[in-house]
Protein backbone atom coordinates (compact mmCIF):
# COMPACT_ATOMS: atom_id res chain seq x y z
CA UNK A 1 0.00 0.00 0.00
CA UNK A 2 1.06 3.33 -1.04
CA UNK A 3 0.23 6.09 1.43
CA UNK A 4 -0.19 9.94 0.81
CA UNK A 5 -0.27 10.58 4.98
CA UNK A 6 3.37 12.63 5.11
CA UNK A 7 3.77 13.95 2.02
CA UNK A 8 0.19 15.58 2.30
CA UNK A 9 1.12 16.93 6.21
CA UNK A 10 4.47 18.10 4.95
CA UNK A 11 2.27 20.80 3.23
CA UNK A 12 1.14 22.67 6.25
CA UNK A 13 4.87 24.87 5.70
CA UNK A 14 3.02 26.16 2.91
CA UNK A 15 -0.05 27.40 5.18
CA UNK A 16 0.47 30.97 6.33
CA UNK A 17 -1.08 31.60 9.88
CA UNK A 18 -1.86 35.49 11.55
CA UNK A 19 -3.43 35.73 8.26
CA UNK A 20 -5.67 38.60 9.09
CA UNK A 21 -2.66 40.81 10.62
CA UNK A 22 0.28 42.55 8.44
CA UNK A 23 3.27 40.25 9.72
CA UNK A 24 7.07 41.40 9.72
CA UNK A 25 8.17 37.65 9.99
CA UNK A 26 5.75 35.31 8.30
CA UNK A 27 4.98 32.08 10.28
CA UNK A 28 4.09 28.58 8.93
CA UNK A 29 2.10 25.94 10.38
CA UNK A 30 5.35 23.51 10.21
CA UNK A 31 7.42 26.25 12.25
CA UNK A 32 4.53 26.79 14.69
CA UNK A 33 4.13 23.24 15.26
CA UNK A 34 7.25 22.53 16.15
CA UNK A 35 7.47 25.17 18.59
CA UNK A 36 4.65 24.09 20.45
CA UNK A 37 6.46 20.58 20.83
CA UNK A 38 8.92 21.93 22.46
CA UNK A 39 7.28 24.28 24.70
CA UNK A 40 4.47 21.71 25.86
CA UNK A 41 7.66 18.93 25.94
CA UNK A 42 9.10 21.55 28.48
CA UNK A 43 5.60 22.08 30.55
CA UNK A 44 5.38 18.32 31.00
CA UNK A 45 8.50 17.98 32.45
CA UNK A 46 8.01 21.02 34.90
CA UNK A 47 4.81 19.41 36.04
CA UNK A 48 6.58 15.97 36.71
CA UNK A 49 9.62 17.89 38.72
CA UNK A 50 8.23 20.79 40.21
CA UNK A 51 4.25 20.29 40.64
CA UNK A 52 3.65 16.40 41.49
CA UNK A 53 2.79 15.29 38.09
CA UNK A 54 2.91 12.17 36.13
CA UNK A 55 2.96 12.78 32.56
CA UNK A 56 4.72 11.14 29.61
CA UNK A 57 6.35 14.53 27.80
CA UNK A 58 7.37 12.55 24.98
CA UNK A 59 3.60 12.04 24.10
CA UNK A 60 2.90 15.59 24.65
CA UNK A 61 5.76 16.36 22.67
CA UNK A 62 4.80 13.62 19.58
CA UNK A 63 1.23 14.86 19.59
CA UNK A 64 1.70 18.42 19.63
CA UNK A 65 3.64 18.26 16.64
CA UNK A 66 0.09 16.80 15.14
CA UNK A 67 -2.40 19.43 16.27
CA UNK A 68 -2.82 21.49 13.54
CA UNK A 69 -2.20 18.98 11.06
CA UNK A 70 -6.09 19.26 9.71
CA UNK A 71 -5.06 22.41 8.29
CA UNK A 72 -3.78 21.07 5.60
CA UNK A 73 -7.33 20.53 4.65
CA UNK A 74 -8.94 23.68 6.34
CA UNK A 75 -6.30 25.99 5.98
CA UNK A 76 -5.59 28.19 9.06
CA UNK A 77 -8.55 29.72 10.45
CA UNK A 78 -7.99 33.31 12.69
CA UNK A 79 -9.11 33.34 16.01
CA UNK A 80 -11.34 36.20 15.81
CA UNK A 81 -13.13 34.74 12.85
CA UNK A 82 -13.01 30.97 14.25
CA UNK A 83 -14.69 32.69 17.44
CA UNK A 84 -16.78 34.92 15.52
CA UNK A 85 -20.33 33.44 16.61
CA UNK A 86 -21.48 29.97 17.88
CA UNK A 87 -23.20 28.70 14.17
CA UNK A 88 -19.05 29.22 12.92
CA UNK A 89 -17.58 28.21 15.84
CA UNK A 90 -19.66 24.55 15.47
CA UNK A 91 -19.68 24.53 11.78
CA UNK A 92 -15.18 25.02 12.11
CA UNK A 93 -15.34 22.06 14.88
CA UNK A 94 -17.70 19.71 12.31
CA UNK A 95 -14.58 20.32 9.39
CA UNK A 96 -12.07 19.71 11.63
CA UNK A 97 -13.42 16.91 12.76
CA UNK A 98 -14.15 15.16 9.38
CA UNK A 99 -10.40 16.54 8.40
CA UNK A 100 -9.01 14.19 11.62
CA UNK A 101 -10.97 11.13 9.67
CA UNK A 102 -9.34 12.06 6.42
CA UNK A 103 -5.82 12.18 7.77
CA UNK A 104 -6.29 9.28 9.52
CA UNK A 105 -7.75 7.10 6.61
CA UNK A 106 -4.64 7.64 4.79
CA UNK A 107 -2.48 5.83 7.24
CA UNK A 108 -1.91 1.96 7.01
CA UNK A 109 -4.65 -0.18 8.45
CA UNK A 110 -1.80 -1.49 11.62
CA UNK A 111 -0.84 2.30 12.29
CA UNK A 112 -4.20 4.42 12.65
CA UNK A 113 -4.86 3.02 16.32
CA UNK A 114 -1.50 4.55 17.58
CA UNK A 115 -1.82 7.71 15.22
CA UNK A 116 -5.82 8.08 16.55
CA UNK A 117 -4.19 9.58 19.80
CA UNK A 118 -2.55 11.98 18.36
CA UNK A 119 -4.70 13.28 15.31
CA UNK A 120 -8.30 12.71 17.03
CA UNK A 121 -9.08 15.35 19.59
CA UNK A 122 -11.54 13.21 21.36
CA UNK A 123 -8.81 10.50 21.75
CA UNK A 124 -6.36 13.04 22.92
CA UNK A 125 -5.65 12.31 26.42
CA UNK A 126 -7.18 15.55 28.91
CA UNK A 127 -4.05 16.55 30.43
CA UNK A 128 -2.07 15.82 27.53
CA UNK A 129 -4.50 18.36 25.46
CA UNK A 130 -4.35 20.82 27.94
CA UNK A 131 -0.79 21.09 28.13
CA UNK A 132 -0.80 21.30 23.97
CA UNK A 133 -3.23 24.53 24.72
CA UNK A 134 -1.33 25.98 27.40
CA UNK A 135 2.20 25.70 24.69
CA UNK A 136 0.51 26.97 22.01
CA UNK A 137 -1.13 30.08 23.71
CA UNK A 138 2.25 30.56 24.75
CA UNK A 139 3.88 30.30 21.22
CA UNK A 140 1.04 32.81 20.34
CA UNK A 141 2.29 35.21 22.89
CA UNK A 142 5.65 35.01 21.95
CA UNK A 143 5.26 35.80 18.15
CA UNK A 144 2.85 38.90 19.14
CA UNK A 145 5.84 40.11 21.45
CA UNK A 146 8.33 39.69 18.68
CA UNK A 147 6.06 41.47 16.20
CA UNK A 148 5.50 44.53 18.74
CA UNK A 149 9.46 44.50 19.01
CA UNK A 150 9.54 45.30 15.54
CA UNK A 151 7.18 47.72 15.49
CA UNK A 152 3.72 46.34 14.08
CA UNK A 153 1.14 47.99 16.05
CA UNK A 154 -0.95 45.38 14.12
CA UNK A 155 -0.14 42.68 17.48
CA UNK A 156 -0.70 45.01 20.43
CA UNK A 157 -4.65 43.94 21.35
CA UNK A 158 -4.05 39.98 20.92
CA UNK A 159 -0.63 40.56 22.76
CA UNK A 160 -3.00 41.89 25.80
CA UNK A 161 -5.95 39.21 24.94
CA UNK A 162 -3.26 36.35 25.12
CA UNK A 163 -1.49 37.63 28.39
CA UNK A 164 -4.93 37.78 29.75
CA UNK A 165 -5.71 34.06 28.54
CA UNK A 166 -2.27 32.64 30.10
CA UNK A 167 -2.52 34.52 33.03
CA UNK A 168 -5.68 33.19 33.76
CA UNK A 169 -4.84 29.48 33.22
CA UNK A 170 -3.30 29.40 36.93
CA UNK A 171 -1.00 26.81 35.74
CA UNK A 172 1.91 27.19 37.80
CA UNK A 173 4.16 25.53 34.87
CA UNK A 174 3.03 27.97 32.50
CA UNK A 175 4.14 30.77 34.75
CA UNK A 176 7.44 29.28 35.62
CA UNK A 177 7.83 28.72 31.31
CA UNK A 178 7.03 32.46 31.10
CA UNK A 179 9.24 33.44 33.78
CA UNK A 180 12.09 31.36 33.26
CA UNK A 181 12.34 31.47 29.26
CA UNK A 182 10.25 33.86 27.42
CA UNK A 183 12.04 37.22 28.66
CA UNK A 184 15.20 36.08 26.44
CA UNK A 185 12.67 35.85 23.23
CA UNK A 186 13.23 39.61 23.53
CA UNK A 187 16.92 39.54 23.34
CA UNK A 188 19.23 39.97 19.96
CA UNK A 189 21.82 37.45 19.25
CA UNK A 190 24.43 39.19 20.60
CA UNK A 191 22.77 39.53 23.88
CA UNK A 192 22.24 35.65 23.75
CA UNK A 193 25.54 35.37 23.41
CA UNK A 194 27.18 37.19 26.24
CA UNK A 195 27.66 34.62 29.16
CA UNK A 196 24.99 35.22 32.26
CA UNK A 197 26.06 36.70 35.27
CA UNK A 198 25.29 35.54 38.64
CA UNK A 199 22.85 37.82 39.15
CA UNK A 200 20.73 36.69 36.19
Amino acid sequence: MTSHFFAYISKIRWIQRWGLKRNTVKENVMEHSWEVATISHCLALLRNRLYGGNIDANAVATAALYHDCTEVITGDMPTPIKYHSKAIKEAYKAIERSAEQELLQLLPEPLQADYSTMLIEENIDPEIKSLIKAADTISAYIKCQAEIISGNIEFNQAAKDIALRLSQLSVPEVDYFLATFVPSYQLTLDELLKPLSLDD
